[in-house]
């Protein structure tokens, strides 16, 4: 029996209300990194409303290369690689086929008397400067982030670009039959016009020469060009991040280089009297139309924050965020409720003699001791 000198049941109940205060910080300190609040039985509820979309930033680059993800991410796209395939036999047939041999009068031929000239740009270099630079350009980024899913969608856009321009123009141009410039010389080498009884010509040429003049709308080198490097400036511009406001113009010089390069090419159509500008300009304007819908097909705006890298790299970090770091979190905030839980029951137990028990509410608990009603 204690004696009334005896003050252990205070220092007790100061124990007692300490570990209340602890167990009350641990809780806020749980809430604080999980973002759950608690209900009255003590349980965290994860309040999935208060979730905000994390901003993704470069990180987790060099963790999907091609040997570990390449098949596994082309798989996912098999039916696009077929659909390549398909554009592919689309073009070659579209270029087999003659096109429309449009009405050309003696009164016509004053704009179409230009020499016939060979290309200051051949037709086997649009491949290699609109398709395989930019492909080692997206390798050497690759080299450099390690990023399979930028790769193989930055190669997959620009193929869609170039080969679904080759189908828009080759079909067009068949489907026009516009005369080339250097008409006349095509259709009569020896420069002797003979003309029908409806006033049409009867060209008496190469049937290669004499097809091909009738294929001035639009011009293919031009908008090969601007489909080709015209995804590769938009693929810059998103890599530098050339937009970004914080007015380095330096940057849109990289960005502007392709469409120079493009633009230099269509006026050299022109300058050898294959095209007339109409043609050029419509052919640009094609290609660069198509580039930009392929473009953001895979990519975010170049002036968007997160116009560095493709959708499928933000979407893999938000799923692989969502399957390891939220249980991560869920499974430390549970192990430090538990233990708080624990020391509580300890303290039940230690103090039962003075009739304390952890109730819903502990606040009400301690005040109720407090005011003598405990």
């Amino acid at each position: 029996m204690a004696s009334w000198w005896d003050l252990r049941p205070f220092f007790r109940f100061q124990s007692v209300r300490t570990r209340f205060q602890d167990l009350s910080s641990r809780r806020m300190g749980i809430s604080a990194v999980t973002g759950a609040h608690f209900s009255s039985i003590n349980f965290p509820l994860i309040d999935t409303k208060n979730e905000e979309e994390f901003r993704t930033r470069e990180v987790q680059l060099g963790s999907h290369t091609v040997s570990s993800h390449g098949y596994a991410v082309a798989r996912t796209h098999k039916h696009d690689w077929l659909i390549l395939l398909l554009l592919v036999l689309i073009v070659i047939s579209l270029y087999i086929i003659h096109p429309f041999h449009r009405f050309v009068g003696k009164d016509m031929m004053t704009d179409l008397k230009y020499p016939l000239k060979s290309n200051t740009v051949p037709a086997w270099a649009i491949p290699i400067y609109a398709i395989l630079l930019p492909i080692v350009i997206f390798l050497g980024v690759y080299i450099r982030r390690r990023d399979v899913y930028d790769l193989h969608h930055a190669v997959l856009g620009l193929l869609f670009s170039v080969l679904i321009t080759a189908v828009f123009t080759e079909a067009i141009k068949n489907a026009v039959g516009r005369p080339r410039p250097d008409f006349f010389w095509r259709c009569f080498p020896d420069g002797k016009d003979v003309y029908d009884k409806w006033g049409d010509v009867i060209c008496h040429g190469d049937q290669k020469v004499i097809k091909e003049g009738y294929k001035s709308f639009p011009s293919g080198h031009t908008s090969g060009s601007f489909s080709g490097l015209g995804f590769l400036s938009l693929y810059l511009s998103g890599k530098i991040k050339a937009f970004d406001r914080k007015g380095h113009v330096a940057k849109l010089c990289i960005v502007f280089l392709p469409l120079l390069v493009a633009s230099l090419v269509g006026i050299s159509r022109v300058d050898d009297y294959w095209h007339h500008w109409q043609d050029v300009f419509a052919g640009g304007l094609l290609g660069l139309t198509v580039a930009t819908f392929c473009y953001l097909q895979f990519f975010p705006p170049p002036y968007h924050s997160e116009g560095w890298g493709p959708y499928a790299y933000f979407r893999m970090l938000e799923e692989s965020r969502g399957m390891t770091q939220v249980p991560s979190v869920q499974n430390s905030g549970q192990a430090q409720l538990a233990e708080a839980q624990a020391e509580s029951q300890e303290e039940q137990g230690f103090h039962g003699c003075m009739g304390l028990t952890l109730s819903r509410d502990h606040n009400a608990a301690l005040n109720d001791f407090e005011s003598g009603r405990g």
